[in-house]
């Protein structure tokens, strides 16, 4: 049961963090000019380079820190006030801005065979954010049954977020400019009640007397 519930738990951050329709309009902004075989090309590769990098952090990521000497603890105080500022940008608008001048950067600069890697799998889908969220869960997942979940729940988000840049187009025209602020919003006050659990429980593991 207690599984379950870190499961739902870490879907939902990844979710938000990932943020899938935050990415669709970009995603066109990115590919403008490409044919849509182009397009379908760009989306595969960079969702399954997003999938490595969290996956290996969600493995590896605990181990790094005990090799630096830093604690989960300190690691869950950390990764819930970077995730808290996400949350924060994304509930004022400052996150979508941000990740546009990314964006753009890369189409007047980066015209480059592996733009998959950057700037879409790095840093718009697995980003800081993405990242730290993916750390501290794995964190959490002691056991082989628990890391495997957690990398079936990696999938999943990246799953969702392929689907959200194939269709892309669909997407933008369906929410519109005022259905992307109002999903944009809801999210982000999602994950700082979820950034500020990963304060409390860092605070708990870093002081348990």
């Amino acid at each position: 049961m207690e599984l379950s519930v870190t499961l739902v738990s870490a879907f939902t951050t990844l979710l938000v963090t990932l943020d899938p329709p935050g990415l669709a309009p970009l995603f066109i902004g990115l590919t403008q000019g490409m044919t849509s075989t182009q397009r379908r090309e760009l989306a595969v590769r960079g969702s399954l380079i997003s999938f490595a990098i969290l996956a290996a952090f969600a493995l590896f990521g605990a181990g790094i820190l005990g090799a630096l000497g830093i604690s989960m603890g300190a690691f869950r105080i950390a990764g819930g006030l970077m995730l808290f500022t996400i949350a924060f940008e994304m509930i004022f608008e400052k996150r979508h801005e941000r990740k546009e001048k990314t964006t753009e950067d890369a189409i007047t600069k980066d015209h480059i065979d592996n733009m998959a890697v950057f700037p879409l799998a790095i840093p718009l889908i697995a980003g800081p954010g993405a990242i730290s969220a993916t750390v501290l869960l794995g964190g959490q997942m002691d056991s082989i049954f628990g890391k495997i979940s957690l990398i079936a729940v990696i999938a999943v988000s990246i799953g969702i977020v392929f689907i959200a840049l194939i269709l892309s187009n669909r997407l933008n025209r369906f929410l519109g400019v005022t259905g992307r602020a109002l999903l944009t919003r809801l999210l982000g006050v999602l994950l700082a009640a979820l950034s500020v659990q990963f304060v409390v429980d860092g605070v708990k593991s870093a002081f348990p007397g």
